[in-house]
């Protein structure tokens, strides 16, 4: 091992190396129930199959990637998948499937040829720095959601869920799980400023404890619960097989359930702009990550670069292409990489560790099924905070770039919808530079996505 990942070379060691890669992945587990969870939601699809694809494609990536990066299914993708893609426009799990195998396909072809840097440079700075704030305040309204600490009112849109003990109208029952998601949110909180590894993992499972604790107080709670208990962990290996593996080949390409209220051209612009809204959250992901662990790690070149960079996405397209085919939303690098980093991680024997864990983690279904909903939304709701770093580097007394920083980051919530964030901060860049004699500053590129984003609205929705 010391030979093939050159560790003496790169002054680290196999212990130290292990450790790195144990870190990484008690940092990033959470992924596994979190978007088990999420796309269990979707018709016709369960929990163990995403499971199952979350473990293997996360596996596959993490392995593919010599450059310390873990990845698995990302965050924001997968909500812009589950909630917009399906549950929004109205495709299928399957379809959606197609449009993540054509990111994948996209991704690798422009990460060859070199197209990838060019629609990178295409995307205005401040819309590029914003999309990260964006999905980190979509990602916290879902957990916010899902935990039932916030809920839909007629008059004001949304309001805080009720906490009143002695109100008629509220039960315990609806009230114990929004206290646990509050409880596992402040574990996670706590255990992060005392720089305990796995915070996000130890915090959902904190939550799932005190979430059975209080079951107790909760009439009926464990009528049915040995019934409900799953103790085969192959049983998970069949459901991928079912419902996950391959089903954008088998399903995938069948939209005459989307045709039969749209028309082709509708659907043409639709799998354009919402593979490029993938495509684009992927790249931006994926780079802004690399950068940011190799920086922490002294890892950078002498020009300040990510050394093996087009590997380093190379690796990151094809995962996505796995994850296509095992059925789970897009595979992109983690930021969590960067805590193997801290720990002394140097090398590819790092993330070599932390795929092994996943591996292993296929034979634990079981045990992540019984962490519940409400411990899970802590996780969403503290990835959302963790994403707003970013927009401190707006200029928000700028309006050229204020105004489209704030409509993509806005938007995504607002709308529940990335894509729609991204347009109309693109949109919003355009027209500022038409009107201020800026325009020839505007590659082709800039403007050839922003009229395919526009047609989206005109045409599609």
């Amino acid at each position: 091992m010391e030979k093939f990942f050159a560790v003496k070379e790169k002054g680290s060691t196999v212990r130290t190396e292990v450790l790195a890669g144990l870190t990484t992945f008690m940092t990033m587990a959470y992924i596994l129930m979190v978007n088990s969870g999420m796309f269990s939601q979707l018709e016709g699809v369960s929990y163990d199959a995403i499971y199952i694809a979350t473990a293997i494609s996360a596996c596959v990536g993490t392995a593919l990637s010599g450059l310390l990066a873990a990845q698995a299914s990302a965050m924001g993708s997968n909500a812009f998948f589950v909630y917009t893609v399906c549950l929004g426009f109205g495709l299928s799990y399957a379809n959606a499937l197609v449009l993540i195998l054509l990111d994948g396909i996209a991704f690798i072809i422009m990460t060859v040829t070199g197209l990838r840097k060019k629609i990178f440079d295409a995307i205005p700075p401040e819309v590029r720095v914003a999309i990260p704030a964006g999905i980190g305040l979509f990602i916290a309204l879902i957990g916010l959601g899902s935990s039932g600490l916030v809920q839909a009112d007629p008059a004001t849109y949304v309001t805080l869920a009720s906490f009143n003990l002695l109100s008629d109208a509220v039960a315990w029952k609806d009230i114990m799980p929004r206290l646990v998601t509050l409880f596992a949110l402040t574990v996670i909180a706590v255990l992060t400023c005392k720089k305990v590894k796995g915070s996000v993992l130890w915090g959902i499972l904190s939550g799932a404890g005190l979430y059975y604790l209080l079951g107790f107080t909760v009439p009926g709670f464990y009528d049915k619960f040995s019934a409900s208990l799953k103790l085969d962990p192959f049983a998970a290996f069949v459901a991928f097989k079912e419902d996950a593996l391959g089903r954008v080949f088998s399903d995938g390409f069948d939209f005459s359930h989307y045709l039969a209220a749209h028309s082709n051209m509708e659907l043409a612009i639709l799998i354009a702009t919402t593979a490029l809204a993938f495509c684009l959250v992927d790249m931006f992901d994926t780079i802004g990550t690399l950068y940011g662990a190799c920086a922490r790690g002294d890892l950078l070149t002498k020009e300040g670069e990510v050394p093996n960079m087009e590997k380093a996405m190379l690796a990151d397209a094809i995962a996505t292409t796995c994850g296509a085919v095992c059925g789970t939303s897009t595979v992109s690098t983690y930021v969590e990489s960067s805590a193997g980093i801290a720990e002394g991680g140097k090398t590819g024997l790092a993330s070599m560790v932390t795929a092994a864990l996943f591996f292993i983690s296929l034979f634990l279904s079981p045990v992540a099924a019984l962490v519940p909903g409400c411990a899970t939304a802590a996780a969403l709701i503290y990835v959302g905070i963790m994403m707003m770093n970013c927009a401190g580097k707006i200029n928000w007394l700028k309006a050229e770039e204020a105004v489209p920083a704030f409509l993509t980051l806005a938007m995504m919530p607002f709308t529940y919808n990335i894509s729609y964030g991204i347009a109309f901060g693109l949109i919003a860049y355009v027209f500022i530079a038409l009107f201020t004699g800026r325009a020839k500053k505007l590659s082709l590129a800039t403007w050839v996505i922003a009229l395919l984003f526009a047609l989206m609205f005109f045409v599609t929705h």
